[in-house]
């Protein structure tokens, strides 16, 4: 596994890949912040199905952090993370720093409007404009032909789809930006970096979040009323040691429009706290 810093240095590296053997070597790109577990390794791995070769970037980027966020406690982890990328066979890691990504006197931003609103795009406001900006500069500096993402950033993979729409992008094309189920600890917590941050007894109360989740789709499928399921499932959230629900809503899938019952293409999102950890899922109704 080669792993580059500069923008030249990627670029020639890319060149390389693409240029070893007579035709057209495809490449895949798994866009990451590091402090990787089995959720990004199962991207990693489904790149490598859909591409001849894999590329990994790395970047904590400041840009998607408010200004009471966890930048500074983000967790930074590159030798252990350069480890399992290159026992997954991984031809290239992309691991550049601030001053790479955005130069002195950067002054470009872009904002995806529609399916950036309510949700995480409400309670972080700038989010999605950081996460736009930095998926874009990305895609133009490793040109993929295949990107991945998972669906725990379920609102996330819409914003970058609508980006690549509007803007025409074609590596990736929009068709070639792929959504990855979420991978799921035994007692269905969605993985996540932000995990680590849980004290033992904040782990064991976490798992009442997927729980309360299904039972609430399950009250919906059975045709009970949204809004009151929906209060139900916040009450046993903060029963359980939760400190707050920052939303627990139905969504369309597509659009991200809210919803107030099963409209066949609808999703239940939620984000609560616990200690000082948020935690985000979502699942299919």
């Amino acid at each position: 596994m080669q792993t580059v810093t500069t923008l030249p240095h990627l670029r020639q590296a890319v060149d390389e890949l693409r240029a070893r053997d007579s035709k057209r070597d495809t490449l895949a790109l798994v866009p990451t912040m590091g402090a990787l577990h089995e959720g990004h390794l199962t991207l990693v791995r489904e790149a490598a199905r859909l591409a001849d070769h894999v590329a990994v970037s790395i970047f904590v980027n400041p840009r998607q952090f408010g200004p009471n966020e966890d930048l500074d406690a983000y967790p930074r982890q590159l030798a252990e993370d350069s480890a399992k990328l290159k026992a997954e066979g991984v031809a290239l890691l992309w691991a550049p720093g601030p001053e790479a990504m955005y130069p002195q006197g950067y002054a470009t931003n872009i904002s995806v409007s529609g399916v950036s609103d309510g949700l995480c795009g409400a309670d972080r406001p700038g989010h999605f404009d950081g996460v736009a900006t930095v998926v874009c500069k990305l895609f133009n500096q490793v040109r993929p032909d295949v990107a991945l993402f998972g669906e725990k950033d379920w609102q996330q993979l819409a914003v970058i789809r609508r980006m690549a729409r509007d803007l025409d992008l074609t590596q990736p094309h929009v068709d070639a930006i792929h959504g990855v189920p979420i991978v799921r600890d035994p007692d269905g917590l969605a993985m996540s970096s932000r995990n680590a941050y849980l004290s033992p007894e904040q782990r064991a109360a976490a798992a009442t979040l997927p729980r309360a989740m299904d039972e609430a789709i399950a009250r919906i499928r059975d045709g009970q009323e949204a809004a009151p399921t929906l209060a139900m499932l916040e009450d046993e959230l903060l029963g359980a040691g939760f400190s707050s629900v920052d939303y627990a809503e139905l969504r369309d899938a597509d659009s991200i429009a809210l919803l107030d019952g099963d409209n066949g293409n609808a999703r239940l999102f939620v984000a609560a706290r616990i200690g000082g950890t948020r935690l985000i899922d979502n699942k299919a109704v």
